[in-house]
């Protein structure tokens, strides 16, 4: 949502929202990359967030946002999150090259199992053709 030159964000997430305030210039992929600390709430068992009946009861939740926060404003915030974003399209393209390989090596063993099975068909097909001629020279 816009409000005048300010940008609010924000993800709903089992019964909690969680809400960003921006000043319109600030690069969306970082205040999504901020809004992402709903999954430190979700991953903790300790720091449910959705049964918190009191303010206070929130402060446990405040390191791991001021550290989130100090990522997310630093200077170097778009470059650490260019450098993640390269780290994952390198893992990508590695797990895309692993299962290819994979793949490759199911089918060149499908392949050769196909190779010997046409092989022992031939070496029957050849057999039967000369048994069968056998049979009808010994029955003239």
């Amino acid at each position: 949502m816009y409000l005048g030159s300010r940008t609010f964000h924000y993800i709903t997430k089992q019964d909690v929202c969680y809400l960003a305030f921006y000043e319109a210039a600030f690069p969306k992929k970082l205040a999504f990359a901020y809004l992402d600390l709903h999954s430190e709430f979700d991953e903790q068992p300790e720091k449910k967030a959705p049964t918190l009946s009191r303010p206070y009861s929130c402060i446990g939740f405040d390191t791991y946002i001021q550290k989130t926060k100090k990522l997310c404003v630093g200077t170097h915030a778009l470059r650490n999150l260019g450098s993640i974003n390269t780290e994952l399209h390198h893992m990508q393209r590695i797990i895309v090259a692993n299962i290819e390989e994979v793949l490759q090596s199911a089918l060149d063993s499908k392949a050769n199992n196909l190779s010997n099975r046409a092989k022992k068909y031939l070496h029957d097909a050849k057999y039967l053709n000369m048994h069968s001629t056998y049979v009808k020279l010994a029955s003239c």
